[in-house]
């Protein structure tokens, strides 16, 4: 079955995303206006800048569109970035961004010694030998009851799924191993069936 993802295009890894949905069998679609949410099947947010990336979620009016999207129940992934959007707690800040995964972040919380690393990780279900690159990457920092942990590192959690939503605090468009790409593309196979 043929499914369009979608790639939030306002800023961060676009063209790698693409790539990689490309790869994986889906069409992908750079979504640059709300109104093109209501052709995709399933959305990334991209990695990129938080705080950047929402003011012009603003700008554009996608934060109601957005939500809409969930309530849909349409698969989201947030990478890096994304991830912190996603969440509905951030450490040190009093509001969430859409609030939607039931997930804690911290931003930028392995350090500014180690911006930019790569580990190899085990993720359930997906591969245990993934190559995560983390360029100045959050960290999930406690999960709600119905979140399934997929990842650590270094006892930090770096991945995780709730039900439609999966979010992670690497950058899997960045190598050319598309298996968490190829996991989220099933999930919105199995949404849309």
């Amino acid at each position: 079955m043929m499914v369009k993802i979608g790639v939030l295009g306002l800023q961060g890894a676009v063209r790698e995303h693409v790539r990689s949905v490309e790869a994986c069998g889906a069409e992908a679609v750079v979504v640059k206006k709300p109104e093109q949410l209501q052709e995709i099947d399933g959305l990334i947010i991209p990695g990129g800048e938080s705080t950047t990336m929402r003011r012009l979620m603003d700008k554009y009016g996608f934060m109601e569109p957005l939500k809409q999207f969930a309530v849909q129940g349409k698969p989201m992934f947030g990478t890096c970035a994304g991830l912190i959007i996603l969440a509905k707690r951030i450490v040190g800040y009093e509001e969430p961004h859409l609030g939607l995964m039931d997930v804690t972040v911290e931003r930028n919380s392995f350090g500014r010694q180690r911006e930019s690393f790569e580990a190899e990780l085990s993720i359930a279900g997906i591969a245990d030998d993934f190559v995560g690159v983390f360029i100045r990457a959050p960290h999930i920092v406690e999960v709600g009851e119905d979140v399934e942990i997929l990842a650590k590192h270094e006892d930090r959690i770096v991945a995780a799924r709730q039900g439609q939503f999966l979010g992670c605090s690497f950058h899997p468009e960045l190598t050319d191993d598309h298996r968490m790409t190829q996991y989220f593309v099933n999930m919105v196979r199995e949404s849309k069936a």
